[in-house]
């Protein structure tokens, strides 16, 4: 009989929670397509930061507790994990699509695993190795369904729009993918950085330490803003408004709203899924955030996935199942 309050099953519940809320990210930069990627990436940070202060003056004691080596690794997290995988994430959504994007992350699962064996190898985690072979199988399905996703995408982009700010949509595409590639490597290293962290401070809850990371990005998120948007409008001569944009009501309620939901709940869901679950399940479970976000991106498109998409997504999701059942030797 399953234990519906047990550790393993509240895990995947904050997981699950974790990506329903992750998923807005890829959604966001569709609706701020006027805003550019760097600009966006800022705003999230900063309103995280906002939001961060008052929760941190409740939780001060527990604040004061980290050392300066905390404070470094949380914002080192906070830098990698938070504003270069995001300004990744806009501008590949923004070039590349949504769909595309989103299931071009939903590889994290299997790149994790693969990062983690070699950790493993190496003996840098506790994690037991697996052997290689056992991958196989699982990454000849996610490269498959990567294919028929982008074939799919491709074709969408190429009959939707011919040229944007002088590029052909294909070459805008494949930026779009290298963007991609850049927030993939991102959120590789974060979750696996920031679980050894998690395990080795069990004392420091996980709204103590996504509150800590929204303090160490807030001073850089400022500055970062600040920089962003004066260039935006005085230096690449695009005749934007400064300092908040064409739409400054619109771009701060979503801004603040990816900072509450994206950044700080979805931060707390997820270091509470990595203290319950074994670091190699838990990586697998970001699935969760690729799902939601395809579901998200076709709701705002207003459209059905084609069976070549679906199909892609599919194999993408078994994929994934083989390399979680590899790594928890079912």
């Amino acid at each position: 009989m399953i234990k519906f309050f047990s550790p393993t099953v509240v895990g995947v519940l904050c997981a699950l929670a974790a990506g329903l809320c992750w998923g807005l990210v890829f959604v966001t930069p569709l609706w701020l397509s006027n805003y550019p990627a760097d600009m966006q990436s800022f705003g999230r940070y900063l309103a995280f930061g906002m939001i961060a202060l008052p929760i941190g003056w409740q939780a001060r004691h527990a604040i004061s507790a980290l050392n300066r080596a905390d404070w470094l690794e949380a914002l080192k997290l906070s830098v990698i994990g938070n504003i270069i995988y995001y300004c990744a994430i806009a501008a590949a959504v923004q070039w590349a699509g949504a769909p595309s994007t989103s299931v071009l992350i939903g590889t994290l699962p299997v790149v994790i695993a693969i990062c983690a064996n070699v950790l493993a190898r190496r003996q840098t985690t506790s994690d037991a190795p697996l052997p290689w072979a056992q991958l196989a199988m699982p990454l000849l399905f996610i490269l498959a369904g990567l294919s028929l996703v982008n074939i799919d995408e491709l074709k969408h982009v190429l009959h939707s729009q011919s040229t944007i700010a002088g590029q052909d949509a294909k070459s805008r595409y494949f930026w779009g993918l290298g963007f991609g590639l850049i927030a993939l490597a991102a959120w590789t290293w974060y979750p696996i950085r920031n679980s050894i962290w998690i395990k080795a401070n069990p004392q420091v809850s996980s709204s103590t330490w996504a509150t800590a990371q929204g303090l160490a990005t807030l001073p850089l998120a400022a500055i970062g803003f600040l920089a962003s948007s004066t260039w935006h409008a005085f230096g690449s001569q695009s005749g934007f408004a400064w300092p908040l944009g064409p739409d400054p009501a619109k771009f701060v309620g979503l801004m603040f709203l990816l900072g509450f939901f994206a950044s700080w709940l979805g931060t707390v869901l997820w270091n509470r899924a990595s203290q319950l679950l074994p670091s190699t399940l838990a990586g697998q479970l970001i699935v969760f955030e690729t799902l939601a976000a395809l579901a998200y991106a076709y709701a705002l498109r207003g459209t059905a996935p084609s069976w070549t998409f679906v199909l892609g997504v599919l194999g993408l999701v078994l994929g994934v199942v083989l390399a979680v059942r590899r790594f928890n030797g079912s």
